[in-house]
């Protein structure tokens, strides 16, 4: 049995910059494996957590084609613990099981594994190595808005339902700072490259 690639978990808060660095990581010919993207597959039309979905939080988190109505869900649970607790329950188990089979057919000198929620809910023993993308909280909120359109309502609730930044800072390996512009990210994310293909290639027990 091969062993596990070395694997890098990126995370951050919402609108710190997680896609962009990844993208840069990609461009360097670096497997990305996106949690967000795989929790979006498992709940197509007939995969079994959509199926759990609905007879949780009924029809009406489906859309007129029978996919998941993600605005409808995210207004349901944001405004409830509980039923945020259901949501990731129902659905955690699988989105662990494919980024597993993914990360093993992904092959690689090392993966990015972009996980947002990889502080929350301690995920960091599934990674070699953890990368914050962090970035001031101001910047972050304005970001927020420009991007989603988000009431200042609806940022605070997102924010709250996140870890603090200083909670991230504490588990973080590394860090990329986005306080600057894209060449500012593309350089760290250059020098971590070569970083992560040492480390990759050094034994592991």
């Amino acid at each position: 049995m091969s062993a596990r690639p070395f694997r890098v978990g990126l995370t951050g808060g919402i609108a710190s910059g997680k896609s962009t660095a990844a993208k840069f990581f990609g461009a360097l010919g670096v497997p990305i494996l996106d949690s967000d993207q795989v929790a979006r597959d498992v709940v197509e039309p007939g995969q079994p957590p959509l199926e759990r979905l609905v007879a949780r939080f009924g029809h009406s988190i489906l859309t007129a084609d029978g996919h998941l109505d993600r605005p409808a869900l995210r207004e349901i649970v944001f405004s409830d613990p509980k039923a945020r607790a259901d949501l990731e329950a129902l659905t955690h188990p699988a989105i662990g099981a494919a980024m597993e089979a993914r990360s093993a057919a992904a092959g690689g000198p090392y993966q990015i594994l972009v996980i947002p929620l990889l502080v929350e809910k301690n995920l960091g023993s599934q990674v070699n190595r953890v990368l914050v993308v962090d970035c001031d909280e101001e910047l972050q909120i304005r970001r927020l808005r420009d991007r989603d359109g988000s009431t200042p309502h609806q940022v605070q609730a997102i924010l709250r339902a996140q870890a603090p930044r200083a909670a991230r800072l504490k588990v973080a390996d590394d860090v990329i700072h986005n306080d600057a512009d894209m060449s500012a990210v593309q350089a760290q994310v250059a020098a971590l490259h070569a970083r992560y293909l040492e480390l990759a290639s050094q034994p592991r027990s």
